[in-house]
C-alpha cells in the first residue's frame, strides 16, 4: 500500500505514531515521479508486509528538508535521481552508513558513495546516459560523436541544451572537468555558450523537439527521455525520432558519461532495518526489471540483462562504453563547475 503525501513532514510523525505495534512502516523521502514506480513499491509491501509513507519532492527540497528537520526527521529511507545531490547528502551528514554484502555484491563500486569501516553511504540503483542527438539531414553523426565537439566552432548556432545548473548537466560538466582538468573544461564551457542556437530553457525532451523542428541541430539528453518518445503512442513523437539521431558520445576514448538514481539510509532512519530491506530490494532482480522496463533506465546490479527494444534501438542492442571515474568525483567537482558557469555566462 502506497500513502502519497505532499505536507510537511510531521504528516508522517502523525502516521508513524498511530501506527500500531505490529504494522510495520518505511517513511520514504522520493525524488523519483515516474509513476511505473508505484508497482515497485507496491511489489515491496506485498512481499514483505512493510507499508510505505511517502513524501514526493525534488531532490534539493529533499536535502534541504532532512537539514531542517535534523533529528526529529522521520525519513527512513532517500531516494534521489542525481550523483551530485547524492554526494552533497552524504558530506553534509544527511545519510546513515549500511553494512550490507547483498548491496556490496550487486551494486559496482563505482556506482557508490564513501565506504566507511561502518558501511557505505548510499548506492546507485539505475543508470541514465547523457547523449548527444543531432538533425540527420544537417549534422554529420562524426562532427558530434565526442563531447568535446559541443565546444567546436563547426556546431556555432546549432545546439539547444537545458540550464547548465540543472544537475543533469551539472553531474556531465563535473564528468568533463575530471579528464581534462579544470582549465580545459571552462574553455570547453565558453565553447558551447559560443555555440548556441537559442538560451537554455525547457528539459530534455524540449531539446530533442527543438532539434526536430529546425529551431536547433544539436542537442542533449538523457536516454530515459529519448526511450519515452521512442516508445511513444503519439505518432508524432515516434515521428519525431525518425528524423534525429542518437550518439553515445567518446567511445574512442573515456566512454559516455551516466548519471545515476540511486538510495540511501536517513541519518535519523526510525526503521532501519525496514530501511536495509528496502535497499536490498530495489538491488534484486525484479525491481532492477522495472528501471529498465518501467522507466527506460539501465539497471545497475549486476547480472541483470535488459529487454527493453527502445533501451537496444539506441545502442544497435549491442553495449556501450561507459566512462569509469567514480560518481563521487564528479559530485566533488560541483562547486568548481558552478563557479566556471558563471564566469563563462552559461545560465
Amino acid at each position: 500500500m502506497i500513502t502519497k503525501t505532499a505536507g510537511l513532514a510531521f504528516t508522517l510523525l502523525a502516521l508513524a505514531a498511530g501506527a500500531s505495534a505490529q504494522e510495520q512502516v518505511l517513511n520514504l523521502y522520493s525524488a523519483r515521479h515516474y509513476s511505473t514506480d508505484e508497482a515497485l513499491y507496491a511489489n515491496f509491501t506485498k512481499a514483505t508486509g512493510i507499508k510505505i509513507n511517502r513524501v514526493d519532492a525534488d531532490d534539493a527540497g529533499i536535502l534541504s528538508r532532512l537539514k531542517a528537520e535534523g533529528a526529529a526527521s522521520p525519513a527512513d529511507v532517500i531516494l534521489l535521481v542525481d550523483a551530485s545531490r547524492l554526494y552533497k547528502g552524504e558530506v553534509d551528514g544527511l545519510f546513515r552508513p549500511v553494512k550490507s554484502k547483498v548491496l556490496d555484491d550487486a551494486i559496482p563500486a563505482q556506482y557508490r558513495g564513501k565506504a566507511t569501516p561502518e558501511g557505505t553511504h548510499w548506492f546507485g540503483f539505475s543508470t541514465r546516459a547523457r547523449v548527444i542527438v543531432y538533425d540527420k539531414v544537417k549534422v554529420r553523426r562524426e562532427d558530434v560523436d565526442t563531447y568535446e565537439e559541443l565546444a567546436d566552432p563547426k556546431n556555432k548556432g546549432k545546439i539547444c541544451i537545458r540550464s547548465g545548473s540543472h544537475p543533469y548537466n551539472l553531474s556531465l560538466f563535473g564528468a568533463v572537468t575530471e579528464h581534462l582538468g579544470e582549465q580545459k573544461a571552462q574553455d570547453w564551457l565558453k565553447g558551447i555558450v559560443a555555440n548556441l542556437a537559442r538560451d537554455p530553457k525547457g528539459g530534455d525532451t524540449d531539446q530533442i523537439k527543438g532539434v526536430g523542428s529546425g529551431e536547433c541541430q544539436i542537442a542533449v539528453s538523457n536516454t530515459y527521455y529519448i526511450a519515452r518518445l521512442i516508445r511513444s503512442s503519439n505518432p508524432e513523437e515516434r515521428a519525431l525520432m525518425e528524423r534525429v539521431g542518437v550518439v553515445f558520445p567518446n567511445q574512442n576514448s573515456w566512454g559516455t558519461h551516466v548519471n545515476i538514481a540511486g538510495g540511501a539510509m536517513a541519518k535519523n532512519a526510525k526503521n532501519p532495518a525496514n530501511a536495509q530491506k528496502f535497499l536490498e530490494y530495489l538491488a534484486g532482480a525484479e525491481a532492477q526489471n522495472y528501471f529498465a522496463n518501467g522507466n527506460n533506465e539501465w539497471p545497475i546490479a549486476k547480472g541483470v540483462k535488459v529487454n527493453n527494444p527502445a533501451l537496444q534501438a539506441m545502442t544497435g542492442g549491442g553495449d556501450f562504453k561507459t566512462e569509469t571515474i567514480p560518481l563521487a568525483a564528479v559530485g566533488a567537482n560541483q562547486v568548481k563547475v558552478q563557479q566556471m558557469l558563471d564566469r563563462v555566462g552559461f545560465r
